[in-house]
């Protein structure tokens, strides 16, 4: 009870429609309106895990996940399984519906690495063979299709014969008696066809008279001619009916044999689907997922940190309905702090802090992320309970202080219940054991409603008894006297509202370690009261009162200087984290200009040495022509070989050691085949798997050597001995199109195509050829879309022009 008053409190409903609003599907929109709250932190543990997957898995992809084709299919199903008979429609939603979960499970598939979201679709099971069928015998329209039967086809062809006779028969008559017909129009009535005939000449056209026009001129009439074939017409009709709804009903059956597995199906794509509208909610806060710290025994462990805390419902109010500038809210509560109290200004925004930490801890609870700053830190709550607002009633008799009264008396009982389900709500008494509930108090204006001296003692006394038995309690107040537990009990914490005493206005701001001081005598000062009545006022109050504030003023002066330091520092952390920038591009910028300049020189050197080389072959030729021997040439040669050497630069990529042997990865040649290929792995010490362009083959260790011209070397048995490298086998031969790896898919539907491929890509080992037909393109489309998302294609192309051109597609397995 009290639970779900904390809920409507909060404004929980108006979340949940804000969340609906990013579902995709009609169930999963249904889903969020009445979202459930988890009862353990295992529960809200996995669906964070599902928001966090469709969060790295939609910012990664270029398009979202995609829920075309689901709906909800649960009323037929329910039917199906009654023995009733879908209709048309029925069974195209079904067909849809499988379509679009298997569509959904396969974008997943592709992502391994979301590991909850791949164990949630595994168990998916989206019967193709049920898809085919209906789509088989179910026109777009609904309507059952003459593929489904050849009786079917049959009965309608002959009413097509009968029909053509009846078009023929009142086109001659009307043509015969134009004088008596209204106009030249076939039409129906009842179902059997007609002529409008004047009224006037009614006798002219005998027949039945099936209706009448508005102003009685115009009668519709069925020639005695064409009765006997209306007749016939009517009963290859009802034969139609009933070969259509055996269909229908075979294929109904179907689905109801099923339906467990449909309905587990539906419930995962509701699942996915509300996991995707919280990370694309999520998302449009600009929320950040939370932590949850560790409690033992109501004690938490770590500290509780949300900066920046934006309430949710106001961040809507701002986008769409042109709300104020949401104020943002720091919340860091230590781990011994078990009351927060809250002072300051009405219309300070206290409430709006208690309503915002609230939903924070529902949101985090659900799986949303929370509209913070990261990190974020907080408990899981078991029950977030609340008493904020007036609950007056004039049918109950209730005031204001009443209905908070009646309110903390449920609260109180709600923390002994969950902490001791098994035991009546003891009796309070001082030897009573303490026991703290893992429970979340929101009070706003504690104490409020009645006499201030006895509302203070009762506040102090409540929130003393929630320090016991809650593990955090925030409360609002105007009492001064609670600002002075802090320095009684070490598990009070004093925040409270900032007020500007220049513009007489609250800033929003939440400040920590400081209470809120009295600005009632200062306001109305500054808005003209009489100095008389504001001084006879400062004497009641007194100049303890007074003290108190200047205190609470100096503080409060301390702490926006501390502020203004830190923005400093932290405008100075920023100008250091641009000089390093600035710094790390320009020693980027010279590492670039050094090895450009590097380059150069070495192109120089290169070209220089070029030049010497040609002139030295000038040499030669001449020397071969002259007396000089060649020796003399040689010995030029070598010299200027010496100097090449040393002039180059030393960075050039180093040529293979001696004993090189090739590893997975290398580029090698093959100097009789003229090919250079990639290793794709070291079979044994002889061979080598290897690929080019398309081709795979096996090697021997023989018939590489590495980019360089180095020969591998094998490995030496251990009794020294060399053995005899074996000859080398001829390359493998390209795969070769026929029959057995040929699928045609012409004038197929894309839909019926992806079930004929699946069954070709697992029956067919090694490359496939699709001929899908030039046509309009879809489903060309289509079974590139397809190849391109399975899982066992590694790539696919359109074949040569001689071999079929854009209206064949060559696919490349695994």
């Amino acid at each position: 009870m009290i639970q779900h008053e904390t809920l409507e409190l909060l404004e929980w409903s108006r979340l949940c429609h804000h969340l609906a609003t990013f579902t995709s599907t009609k169930l999963g929109a249904v889903a969020a309106r009445q979202l459930k709250i988890p009862a353990t932190q295992a529960e809200t543990q996995v669906l964070l895990a599902q928001t966090q997957d469709v969060y790295q898995l939609e910012n990664g992809l270029s398009t979202a996940l995609s829920f075309d084709g689901i709906s909800d299919i649960g009323d037929g199903l329910e039917r199906a399984a009654l023995q009733g008979i879908l209709s048309g429609y029925e069974l195209l939603a079904i067909a849809t519906t499988l379509s679009g979960a298997r569509t959904l499970r396969r974008t997943i598939d592709h992502h391994p690495e979301m590991a909850v979201l791949n164990a949630l679709v595994s168990e998916l099971r989206t019967y193709p063979e049920i898809e085919q069928d209906i789509y088989r015998c179910i026109n777009d329209d609904g309507k059952v299709s003459e593929r489904a039967s050849p009786k079917l086809a049959e009965i309608r062809d002959k009413q097509r014969q009968v029909r053509d006779r009846i078009y023929d028969m009142l086109q001659k008559l009307m043509q015969r008696q134009a004088s008596a017909v209204q106009e030249q129009l076939i039409t129906q009535r009842e179902g059997r066809f007609v002529v409008p005939v004047k009224a006037t000449h009614k006798e002219v056209i005998s027949g039945i008279v099936h209706d009448t026009s508005m102003s009685g001129a115009t009668l519709y009439v069925e020639p005695h001619q064409t009765v006997q074939l209306n007749n016939q017409l009517r009963q290859l009709q009802r034969q139609e009916q009933a070969e259509e709804e055996l269909v229908r009903r075979a294929l109904t059956e179907q689905v109801a044999i099923v339906k467990e597995d449909l309905e587990r199906l539906l419930a995962i794509c509701t699942t996915v689907d509300l996991a995707t509208a919280r990370s694309r909610y999520s998302y449009w806060l600009g929320a950040n997922p939370p932590r949850f710290v560790e409690q033992r025994a109501g004690q938490r462990a770590e500290t509780i940190v949300m900066r920046e805390l934006r309430h949710p419902l106001l961040v809507w109010q701002q986008h769409h309905e042109q709300g104020n500038a949401v104020v943002p809210t720091d919340l860091r509560i230590q781990p011994h702090i078990r009351v927060v109290a809250i002072t300051g200004p009405n219309t300070g925004g206290k409430t709006v802090t208690l309503k915002t930490f609230g939903l924070a801890v529902l949101m985090a609870k659900v799986g949303l992320f929370v509209a913070a700053r990261e990190p974020v830190e907080l408990p899981w709550f078991d029950q977030v309970l609340a008493d904020i607002g007036d609950e007056q009633s004039l049918e109950q008799s209730l005031s204001t202080f009443s209905g908070h009264i009646r309110r903390i008396s449920r609260i109180l009982n709600a923390l002994v219940i969950v902490d001791r389900p098994d035991q009546p709500i003891p009796v309070a008494s001082p030897a009573a054991p303490v026991f703290v509930a893992n429970s979340l108090v929101l009070l706003d204006e504690v104490g409020a409603g009645t006499d201030p001296t006895e509302g203070s003692a009762l506040a102090i006394a409540l929130l003393k008894h929630l320090a016991d038995h809650a593990s955090l309690t925030i409360a609002t107040t105007h009492f001064g006297e609670l600002k002075a537990l802090k320095y009684e009990d070490d598990r009070f914490e004093n925040a409270s509202v900032e007020f500007d005493d220049v513009s007489l206005s609250p800033t929003y701001r939440l400040l920590w370690g400081i209470p809120g001081r009295s600005n009632a005598l200062a306001i109305a000062r500054r808005l003209g009261l009489d100095e008389a009545v504001i001084t006879q006022a400062q004497t009641q109050v007194g100049g303890a009162t007074e003290d108190v504030n200047h205190v609470i003023a100096g503080l409060e002066a301390q702490r926006r200087q501390q502020e203004t330091k830190a923005t400093e520092a932290a405008q100075l952390l920023q100008q250091a984290e641009r000089f390093y920038r600035e710094v790390s591009e320009k020693a980027a910028n010279l590492r670039d200009r050094e090895r450009q300049l590097q380059q150069q020189q070495e192109l120089a050197v290169q070209d220089a040495i070029a030049q010497a080389k040609s002139e030295i072959a000038k040499v030669i030729r001449q020397l071969q022509q002259g007396k000089v021997t060649a020796q003399d040439a040689q010995q030029a040669t070598d010299a200027l070989n010496h100097i090449a050497a040393q002039r180059l630069p030393s960075n050039q990529d180093p040529k293979p050691k001696p004993g090189y042997r090739p590893t997975v990865g290398d580029r090698v040649r093959i100097p009789r085949l003229g090919q250079t290929a990639e290793v794709l792995s070291v079979l044994d010490e002889e061979e080598l798997s290897v690929r080019f362009g398309v081709m795979k083959m096996t090697v021997p260790l023989d018939d590489v050597e590495s980019l360089d011209g180095e020969k591998p070397v094998k490995k030496m048995p251990k009794a020294q001995e060399v053995k005899k490298p074996p000859a080398s086998p001829p390359p493998a031969a390209p795969t070769i199109r026929t029959e057995r790896n040929t699928v045609d898919i012409r004038g197929s539907r894309v839909a019926d195509a992806e079930i004929a491929l699946e069954r070709a890509i697992s029956e067919i080992q090694g490359q496939m050829w699709i001929i899908h037909g030039h046509g309009t393109g879809k489903l060309r489309q289509g079974v590139h879309e397809f190849l391109r998302q399975h899982p066992r294609i590694e790539r696919f192309e359109l074949a040569d022009r001689t071999d079929g051109g854009t209206g064949v597609t060559i696919a490349y397995p695994y």
